[in-house]
């Protein structure tokens, strides 16, 4: 809806000051030429905007004009509240800040909206951590000062290919929580770099100027970075038989690697047959953690591999 164009072009030059117009365009997903025609409705109703004419114009607000509009609507207040809820927050010590600006985005709010957006907070919580994961305290205070301070960072850190605990002098980018895991983006020697914050042994800010690549963002070495991860190119299609007692468990836990395909009866009595999808069978080894309750019935060559791994766990505490 046009109203809603409006409302946004202003709390955008609010936030921003000045925009080009290609910029707000492009925000918007409309044309230049609507953009144009809205600034000048905007202008029409009293609102004191501006264009800039020249390489470095665009379009902007007189100085102190503020309005207290929030132009939310009830589907947008009740996201709102679904947003900020979990644990991120109270990870960067924000978790009071959170809960004040909460109640000024609640003050704020037309009347009509605020009691859904309050029973949308109570009655929806979002919780980021998977199961099994990593319940420690985690400090993410010197991760911040690199972040924000633009500095450099010395990260001792235990790689998890191999155990191994190496040190590593980083160019931070920017922190990132995916499913409730903390990860720093960073350039080593040049080039982009993913860490687990929870693998760190030790983190010192060092008093040098971080060296990022000139006009590279987070987002895009975040994006970098996520694809080489998700985007396998082939990956290892896996079979297996479960006992009933077990399965309802077992796939929740390997729900992120199960195929589309539904289980099926296996030809044996008190077995079901799953079908899978790993990176690599090292990531498959993770079946071994199901003991005799899971078999893998395909491929050959990955059986052979988790009987090794198995025959060399009895000999170690044989």
């Amino acid at each position: 809806m046009r109203s809603d164009r409006l409302l946004s072009i202003l709390l955008l030059l609010q936030t921003h000051g000045q925009l080009p117009a290609a910029d707000l365009a492009e925000r918007l997903e409309v044309s230049v030429r609507t953009i144009m025609r809205d600034v000048e409705a905007l202008s029409t109703s009293g609102v004191p905007v501006y264009t800039v004419r020249g390489p470095q114009g665009g379009i902007a607000l007189l100085p102190g004009y503020r309005t207290d509009v929030t132009g939310l609507t009830a589907e947008e207040s009740k996201a709102l509240f679904v947003l900020l809820s979990g644990s991120a927050h109270a990870d960067l010590g924000l978790g009071q800040a959170l809960g004040s600006a909460l109640r000024k985005v609640m003050a704020a709010l037309p009347a009509p909206h605020r009691p859904d957006a309050d029973l949308t907070s109570r009655r929806i919580l979002i919780d980021p951590v998977r199961w099994l994961g990593n319940s420690g305290q985690l400090d993410l205070t010197p991760f911040q000062e690199a972040v924000f301070g633009d500095r450099r960072l010395r990260l001792r850190y235990r790689r998890g290919r191999d155990n191994s605990v190496r040190t590593y002098i980083l160019d931070p980018y920017g922190l990132v929580n995916k499913a409730g895991v903390w990860y720093l983006v960073a350039d080593h020697e040049g080039e982009p770099r993913l860490f687990r914050t929870d693998r760190t042994r030790s983190a010192i800010v060092l008093n040098e100027q971080v060296q990022r690549r000139p006009g590279v963002e987070l987002a895009a070495v975040w994006d970098i970075l996520r694809r080489a991860i998700d985007e396998v190119p082939k990956p290892l299609a896996v079979t297996v038989r479960v006992r009933d007692e077990i399965l309802a468990m077992f796939l929740r836990v390997q729900a992120t690697d199960l195929a589309p395909v539904d289980p099926r009866p296996a030809d044996g009595p008190g077995w079901t047959v799953v079908e899978l999808s790993f990176r690599s069978p090292l990531a498959a080894q993770a079946l071994l953690a199901f003991s005799a309750d899971v078999e893998v019935v395909a491929p050959q060559e990955l059986r052979g591999y988790l009987a090794e791994k198995a025959a060399a766990t009895v000999a170690l505490y044989g």
